[in-house]
């Protein structure tokens, strides 16, 4: 049995050229706007990613909290970040679309278009039947529109946060172990294959691709579920002709999305479990601060990743302290708290007192 709980999708992280621009541009059409921290340090543990080097870089996490997983923002200080030298495709391997969550998908495909996004085209069903669309940013990464639920606080914006990513994987069958397994994400929605008119206008999307979204059973819970709520993870191949890694010849926090962080309780359980399957932690802060947790401007706790078979990054966080309002200086004590039970929405409330109004 299982004895680590995950308590939802955190963060998606997003390597960025211009953390200001990016930032801006999320928070206007993706609600983002709540900051949870901005840390401008080394990335002093992720050198196996980072070319041995420990990097400088300066890193925002901000939350929509209308509902979902927030965006990580991160961006390299002192080295130019590289950027990929060819297209990515549907069937190339590493983490190819964050999925949004939004209330109405045809208030949301106008607002979109309104606001002059790159847009896939008119929405269109999925292989599960439900209307979607893809927004690409100005960065050049994608996004797929899907109506959700879950919603914590009403905030009049038009879309929540991550609702889940799209990877892209050599064998489908093989990660399992990790997004079924360790992540729980253990219902088949659908596997299909095939070619699939809300694919089509991507590239990739006009070759024949194996597709299984894959749900969770038993829904997530934890301290800050009622902001995160559910999400779904795709898996993506490209049967018999894998393409390129996204980020083979670049480093981890290069321009595209780098990893998904998931909000974790008991980090000791997990560490071992993953490990019993054979994917044990690549890094794991716990190691580095013996014991103590890691501080990341005004948040603080353990961090660890994993690598999935095609060496995309998954990431796990497990809070010790939030601040609530700098302002106030009111911080939220995680890391002696008992069990592992959904806050009281008054209190995750709170957290709208870190939203800046002005980015």
């Amino acid at each position: 049995m299982k004895k680590y709980k995950l308590g939802g999708i955190q963060q998606v992280g997003i390597g960025v050229k211009d953390l200001g621009e990016a930032w801006r541009w999320y928070s206007r059409m993706f609600g983002t706007d709540c900051r949870v921290f901005d840390d401008r340090t080394e990335a002093s543990l992720m050198l196996p990613y980072t070319g041995n080097v420990a990097q400088r870089r300066h890193a925002i996490l901000a939350l929509n909290l209308q509902s979902g997983g927030g965006f990580e923002v991160w961006q390299y200080t002192e080295r130019k970040p590289v950027s990929i030298k060819e297209e990515i495709r549907l069937g190339d391997l590493g983490i190819l679309v964050c999925k949004i969550k939004v209330k109405n998908i045809a208030e949301a495909y106008s607002f979109y278009r309104d606001k002059g996004c790159e847009l896939s085209g008119e929405p269109a069903q999925d292989p599960a039947g439900q209307l979607t669309f893809f927004i690409r940013d100005p960065f050049g990464n994608l996004f797929q529109i899907l109506e959700g639920n879950n919603w914590f606080m009403n905030e009049n914006k038009i879309s929540g946060g991550a609702y889940g990513a799209i990877f892209g994987v050599t064998d489908i069958d093989k990660s399992l172990t990790i997004y079924s397994d360790i992540l729980g994400y253990d219902r088949v929605v659908y596997d299909k294959t095939g070619i699939f008119p809300d694919l089509a206008s991507l590239p990739g999307g006009e070759k024949e691709l194996r597709r299984v979204l894959l749900k969770r059973t038993i829904p997530f819970s934890g301290y800050f579920n009622r902001i995160f709520g559910q999400s779904v993870i795709e898996l993506i191949s490209a049967p018999g002709n894998p393409g390129k890694r996204i980020f083979q010849d670049r480093f981890w926090g290069d321009p595209g999305f780098i990893h998904i962080g998931f909000d974790i309780y008991e980090m000791d359980e997990l560490r071992e479990y993953c490990t019993s399957l054979g994917y044990p932690f690549v890094v794991d802060s716990m190691d580095s601060k013996n014991g103590d947790s890691f501080e990341m401007g005004d948040a603080a706790g353990h961090f660890a990743y994993i690598e999935d078979p095609d060496g995309i990054l998954l990431e796990f966080v497990e809070s010790h302290k939030l601040r609530i309002s700098k302002r106030l200086g009111w911080y939220l004590n995680l890391k002696n708290k008992m069990g592992y039970k959904p806050l009281p929405g008054w209190l995750l409330k709170m957290l709208r007192f870190s939203r800046v109004k002005k980015i």
